[in-house]
């Protein structure tokens, strides 16, 4: 490679870090924990193992067997050679012998039966009950609510139990607390009927504010470059403000623009409408706010894009077509739409990306209601990764949703290439073949 070549890889390399970092790896990570089911209640590092009343139920569903069921549930406190040892070590050798000739093997399944056969002995009886309470946790051998952190130490605890080997795969499946690779989030998301119900806000969502922003933008550029300079200015600054408006300043606008004491209603209650909130009073008043929400912020950055591009015909182009007789109309028809593929390219693939990824302003403004009626799919998975009203959230259900939206986006891109004609924008001219 020429020195020249990897002079230009080291001015490049800090654009690729940034790119790899902040562009491809969430998009990796993103795919890595689609395939988990990570949550609140694995955490992310792994996690233990433990048998409690749910895991019971787990493995009653999952079939195992009634009688391993009973032997979990029954391993109680048992009378071994380990407890015998450390209750001689802890309370004398002769209270040993005798609790070991009197209940040698037997299992109780409660401590204070363990606690009563102590206090009946007759060789220097264990008195004091919090003594007792101690001495009869020393033959304790239920897996039932114990917390294992390895996995030897539980297959060891089970094996100590008398768990019949073949239950103990689906045992240890069903008490490990930590996430495992998974495809089932796939499965799940597919069954779901609220799955259909995101899959068709998204589309109403982003079918009619693409319409929105693409038209309205277009309306925009072309009328202001009819209008003098200044006032042409003047107005790209006023419908330029949704933009660079902070996001919640600007819901706060249209919920006070809303609201049941908001503008509307007061201006409306003076011919007797009846105040209410115009924003979540039924779900067409609340797609018609959430797509002009969304709307202005798009159509402003059209109207700019467009406007530099018309500005960019050549003036001689227009002077020819007056000459010629042609009005505004046929000017815009014939000359300037046909020479703005590119940017509508541009605009409408950008917008389509940004509008399947977004939800901060539907978030802001109806928090996907009423009844979740404007819950899109981007504010779906935001809602189940972080931030469920369960308090359980599930890190890998939500990648599946935002790894699905990145499929989805490479194919509406790959659509728009097509439709657009991407490889005749981007031939040479004729001139300089």
């Amino acid at each position: 490679m020429q020195r020249s070549s990897w002079l230009g890889l080291a001015f490049l390399s800090p654009a690729l870090i940034v790119v790899l970092l902040f562009f491809l790896m969430p998009v990796i990570l993103t795919g890595i924990f689609a395939f988990t089911n990570m949550s609140t209640a694995t955490g992310v590092k792994g996690g233990s193992y433990v048998l409690n009343a749910s895991s019971l139920r787990a493995l009653t569903d999952a079939g195992l067997p009634d009688v391993t069921r009973s032997q979990i549930e029954s391993a109680g406190y048992r009378v071994d050679e380990r407890g015998i040892a450390a209750l001689a070590e802890a309370h004398g050798q002769a209270v040993a012998e005798e609790f070991s000739k009197n209940h040698a093997g037997e299992v109780f399944t409660k401590r204070r039966d363990v606690e009563r056969a102590l206090k009946d002995l007759s060789s220097n009886p264990i008195r004091k009950t919090r003594d007792r309470k101690s001495a009869a946790d020393l033959f304790k051998r239920s897996i039932l609510n114990q917390r294992y952190e390895t996995l030897d130490a539980f297959e060891a605890a089970l094996n100590e139990a008398g768990i019949p080997k073949p239950d103990r795969p689906l045992i240890t499946e069903i008490a490990y607390t930590g996430w495992t690779w998974t495809t089932a989030n796939f499965d799940l998301l597919l069954s779901l009927d609220s799955t259909w119900q995101y899959a068709k806000n998204t589309g109403i969502y982003v079918t009619f504010t693409l319409v929105f922003n693409v038209v309205f933008g277009l309306f925009l550029a072309v009328t202001t470059f009819y209008l003098p300079a200044a006032q042409a200015t003047t107005f790209r600054a006023i419908w330029f403000l949704p933009r660079i408006l902070p996001p919640v300043l600007y819901i706060v606008m249209w919920r006070w623009f809303t609201w049941d004491t908001g503008f509307i209603s007061t201006v409306l209650s003076g011919f007797g409408v009846s105040s209410k909130n115009w924003m979540l009073d039924t779900e067409y008043h609340a797609w018609v706010t959430v797509i002009l929400i969304n709307g202005f912020v798009g159509a402003s950055m059209g109207m700019i894009v467009f406007s530099s591009a018309i500005r960019a015909i050549p003036a001689s182009m227009l002077y020819a077509s007056e000459v010629d007789g042609a009005s505004r109309w046929q000017q815009v028809w014939y000359i300037i739409l046909p020479q703005l593929r590119w940017p509508i390219l541009f605009i409408t693939s950008y917008q389509t990306m940004s509008l399947l990824t977004s939800f901060e302003y539907i978030y802001l403004s109806t928090d996907g209601g009423p009844g979740g009626s404007t819950e899109v799919w981007a504010l779906a998975a935001f809602h189940t990764a972080l931030n469920n009203y369960g308090g359980n959230l599930q890190y890998g259900l939500g990648a599946t949703y935002a790894l699905l939206l990145v499929v989805i986006g490479v194919l509406a891109s790959l659509f728009y290439l097509r439709l657009f004609n991407f490889k005749n924008l981007l031939t040479k001219p004729r001139i300089e073949g």
